[in-house]
């Protein structure tokens, strides 16, 4: 399994640092965890067909974790149209916003495969296995476990506080957790971290002024591989 950062940043882009959207690579195929950026811009400079994109799971529904998909989707709609990935969001009337934009565009919707995130498993191919549990980040929101190839990740995904909806029941047995750093300080993660006992912890989606938060967690917890995400970071499992 690999992920790849296409954006770290908080919810607006700095120099270098583009909204918020992973990339998960099992073999050919390809899964998004939120698309903040123009994520097909990304997959034709790499030379990954848009068709081997399989499934798109959006945390919530804030612009900095969506505004890349209406480009996906109008793409996919005249252009791309081999691809068929299943697009689950928190939030399903965010399909008719979708289709509404692409109209506009004067482009023809096609029957994308939209799915309202519940919780437990909402995604599983054989390849990729998918559980959510809600948070508390907006009215409707969620973490993600991912599982493949023996590996578990968890995305947390934004949240209120750690003490209000860590994803605790997720965080159990995983090879690595991908925590939002943007909304209070990082070191809130610790007893939460060190109950769950991840291989490794990267924190993602953070603001300038939480870094020194960050690195007093790396300090907090210095048997745990605490890392920053940056853009275009490549972590293989």
């Amino acid at each position: 399994m690999k992920l790849t950062f296409l954006g770290a940043s908080h919810g607006v882009p700095e120099p270098r640092r583009k909204c918020s959207c992973t990339m998960i690579t099992l073999g050919e195929r390809v899964y998004f965890v939120d698309m903040g950026v123009m994520a097909i811009c990304d997959l034709v400079d790499r030379g990954i067909p848009v068709e081997a994109v399989k499934g798109i799971f959006i945390t919530h529904m804030h612009g900095d974790h969506t505004n890349g998909l209406i480009h996906f989707a109008d793409l996919i709609s005249w252009y791309y149209t081999g691809a068929d990935p299943e697009i689950c969001l928190p939030l399903l009337e965010g399909k008719d916003v979708i289709e509404s934009w692409i109209a506009l565009s004067c482009h023809a919707t096609r029957d994308l495969r939209y799915k309202q995130v519940e919780e437990g498993t909402v995604f599983d191919d054989g390849i990729l296995k998918v559980t959510a549990i809600r948070t508390q980040h907006t009215k409707s929101a969620f973490s993600y476990r991912l599982e493949a190839e023996g590996k578990a990740v968890l995305f947390t995904g934004d949240l209120q506080r750690p003490h209000i909806d860590f994803p605790a029941a997720l965080a159990k047995e995983t090879d690595l957790v991908i925590c939002e750093g943007a909304h209070f300080p990082a070191t809130e993660y610790t007893p939460f971290l060190e109950a769950a006992s991840p291989k490794r912890v990267i924190v993602n989606h953070y603001a300038p002024w939480n870094i020194p938060h960050i690195m007093e967690l790396s300090k907090a917890l210095p048997a745990m591989k605490i890392t920053m995400a940056t853009d275009g970071m490549e972590v293989n499992l």
